[in-house]
């Protein structure tokens, strides 16, 4: 039998959960014939089958979280032709035997091995829990079972689960500081597009100071300044929370913006975004004074190096034109990280945004009635 492992799905997560089934045991199927549903960090994908063939034996069943590389499917063995191309997850390797790779030493007994290979579990990647790090049957049966939760306790599905490994990651690795400031905006209209308003910001922003729409690459100590805005744009649901790309920001008119906003909310209504539109931010936005609150130390997503956050918009006395007057005041918070931005490049962006906020409001910047 060969088997086939789960595919990297594009969103650099190493695991997704198994929605269903469309073969069983016994089946024969052809190449890039759907094999299995799975959700992954935000979208629900088919996995295809990278052969024709039969299928000897399934692994895993609907609500299993299962790790990318690991076994789903085993072919019987008849000799067929491997047939990848057409399949969208790119190089799917067979799943190794349970063999020592060259220099170094597994710790198994023979009945573990023998348990191993026929599961197509790499040995390899396993950490034993036995004597001296020994690799036990009860290892081999914890990669397809997960524990056992508390009565009181659910397991974090899809996006919340995706959710909880880049928050835990950002707090690990990124060393953010935060910034705040306001900008008075009781000059808008009342039909003012505020999402577009702060994009305009943004774009503005990063002509002003490029040093905030880039990327660190923390393995070579190594930025990347980026000439085109992919902004994230933070989406809340009941799931968890989204964050698709809208592309090339700054190249894009107020219509076609709005248009690609509106886009982004059926699709992640829908939980059918796809994947491509879920990575390659540059830089993110989260707006989230749509539903309250005013400042936040917000969360970075490596490899970005900023996040602007804008609070819930309030009346307060600010001088305006010389005067004390109760007017509109939108709370800025921008989080960066300050391994690879300084305080002043910090300050000078958070600066254009404000500048951009409290200059003239275009019609452009209405929201479309």
């Amino acid at each position: 039998m060969k088997a086939f492992l789960l595919p990297d799905l594009g969103e650099g997560l190493d695991e997704a959960e198994l929605v269903s089934w469309h073969v069983s045991v016994g089946d024969r199927v052809v190449a890039d014939q759907p094999l299995l549903s799975v959700e992954t960090a935000k979208a629900v994908v088919e996995v295809p089958s990278p052969w024709s063939g039969r299928i000897a034996r399934i692994n895993g069943a609907p609500g299993d979280i299962v790790k990318v590389g690991a076994p789903i499917v085993e072919f019987e063995d008849e000799g067929a032709a491997r047939n990848d191309a057409g399949t969208v997850v790119g190089s799917l390797p067979e799943a190794p035997l349970a063999a020592s790779p060259p220099g170094a030493a597994i710790k198994a007994s023979p009945s573990v091995r023998a348990r191993a290979r026929e599961l197509g579990i790499d040995l390899a990647s396993i950490k034993g829990t036995g004597p001296d790090s020994a690799i036990t049957s009860a290892d081999l049966d914890n990669l397809k079972s997960p524990p056992v939760l508390a009565a009181d306790f659910e397991p974090l599905r899809g996006v919340r689960r995706a959710m909880a490994v880049n928050m835990a990651r950002s707090a690990l690795e990124v060393p953010g500081s935060t910034v705040t400031d306001e900008a008075i905006v009781g000059h808008w209209p009342k039909d003012a597009d505020v999402t577009l308003r702060l994009i305009r910001a943004i774009a503005t922003a990063c002509r002003a100071e490029p040093a905030l729409n880039a990327s660190f690459d923390k393995a070579q100590m190594a930025r990347k300044l980026h000439t085109r805005i992919d902004l994230g744009i933070a989406m809340n649901t009941g799931d968890g929370l989204f964050v698709p790309v809208l592309r090339d920001v700054s190249n894009r008119n107020d219509k076609d913006l709005r248009t690609g906003l509106e886009a982004m909310k059926r699709d992640v209504a829908a939980r059918k975004v796809p994947p491509a539109e879920l990575k390659g931010q540059t830089i993110t936005l989260s707006n989230f004074g749509m539903l309250g609150g005013l400042n936040a130390s917000l969360a970075i997503v490596p490899p970005q190096v900023a996040i602007l956050g804008a609070g819930r918009i309030f009346d307060a006395v600010r001088p305006v034109g010389g005067e004390a007057r109760i007017t509109k005041v939108i709370p800025l918070s921008l989080t960066f990280d300050h391994r690879v931005v300084t305080g002043a490049e910090a300050t000078r962006f958070l600066n254009a945004v404000v500048a951009d906020l409290t200059g003239p409001c275009k019609n452009a910047g209405r929201r479309p009635g």
